[in-house]
């Protein structure tokens, strides 16, 4: 018997199978990683390895030097602080409140959080072989991302990577 959803996946637009593959994905993850996390904090774990390289590091210095400190920034700044500490709790990250390098707040990665991490990073693979990502699906979507990325970076530039 043919799957329910097949004519309507036929009818779907690229964006909206992106997100099918996406959800699908980040499903498996939580579904077989060791610790509970929502997709929001996985997805602001994965932020803080990339923003602990010295490259974003900086980028994030010179964004926050350049904004505006008006309530709707401080208003920002204490919503993600709140996440960041849900993420301190459990012993992923640490928070330095008082950073040398001009931010109002950094966050590095604890050994724990360094675990989770490569566990996700596992269930990603492990789901590429669950759904059959084979070599050629995988160059098509290496084209797609880096005709897409063009769109985002423009933007970011643009706003002088300040959004």
């Amino acid at each position: 018997m043919a799957h329910p959803h097949v004519k309507a996946i036929e009818k779907m637009n690229p964006a909206s199978l992106i997100n099918i593959i996406e959800e699908s994905q980040m499903t498996y993850v939580r579904e077989n990683l060791s610790v509970f996390l929502h997709r929001s904090q996985i997805v602001l774990l994965k932020q803080v390895r990339k923003h602990e390289k010295p490259h974003h590091k900086r980028i994030r210095i010179r964004q926050y030097e350049k904004a505006e400190k008006d309530d709707l920034f401080n208003m920002h700044l204490g919503l993600y602080l709140k996440k960041y500490e849900k993420l301190a709790k459990i012993g992923l990250i640490e928070i330095d409140k008082n950073p040398d390098n001009g931010l109002a707040y950094d966050c590095t990665l604890t050994e724990k959080g360094l675990e989770v991490l490569d566990e996700i990073d596992s269930l990603e693979h492990e789901w590429e072989s669950v759904v059959n990502i084979n070599d050629d699906d995988l160059k098509v979507l290496k084209k797609l991302a880096l005709d897409s990325f063009e769109i985002s970076y423009k933007h970011k530039k643009k706003k002088g990577f300040i959004f």
